[in-house]
């Protein structure tokens, strides 16, 4: 349950980011901004997922540590990345623009997923890894901590032989 909140820790980011480019462009948040803001999502988390699951295979199978496998995870599927979040903006840059027909209605779509990928890729790309790492040692506290309340209550009998008369409690 730790791994799933790592992914979303872009998400913030990325709709900012997006709600950052149709304020700077003085543009209104309409329908076509809000599916711009839904598709801009959905590539974030995309892009998280990769990098996280990458991780956690080199967690499993390569013995490494929680920081040495989000960095290879974070260098190895960087290329994969960037091409992703590439192809989005190159496809998606035409209607930011404003070319083709009612293209001023379709332009808020293009200016959330563009902008919001280009801000989102900047600070996922760092924040990620770290939250990786950090959730990582919670994980393994929250784990040290039960399991330390387990072996307490093991060694403790469940009934004690009473060792004095009722008149002393």
């Amino acid at each position: 349950y730790i791994h799933p909140i790592t992914i979303l820790t872009g998400l913030p980011a990325a709709a900012f980011g997006g709600l950052l480019t149709l304020s700077l462009f003085h543009m209104e948040l309409d329908i076509y901004g809000f599916v711009g803001l839904i598709m801009l999502i959905g590539i974030v988390k995309k892009n998280a997922i990769m990098m996280v699951d990458f991780a956690l295979e080199l967690e499993r199978k390569g013995n490494y540590s929680a920081s040495e496998s989000a960095y290879q995870g974070s260098m190895i599927r960087f290329r994969p990345i960037m091409m992703t979040t590439a192809c989005a903006v190159i496809g998606t840059l035409p209607i930011a623009i404003g070319l083709g027909a009612d293209a001023d209605a379709r332009r808020p779509l293009g200016l959330c997923v563009v902008g919001g990928l280009l801000f989102a890729q900047l600070v996922t790309l760092y924040v990620t890894p770290v939250f990786y790492t950090y959730m990582d040692s919670f994980l393994k506290w929250r784990r040290a901590g039960k399991s330390q309340t387990v072996s307490e209550h093991a060694a403790e009998p469940l009934l004690a032989p009473s060792t004095g008369s009722v008149a002393d409690n």
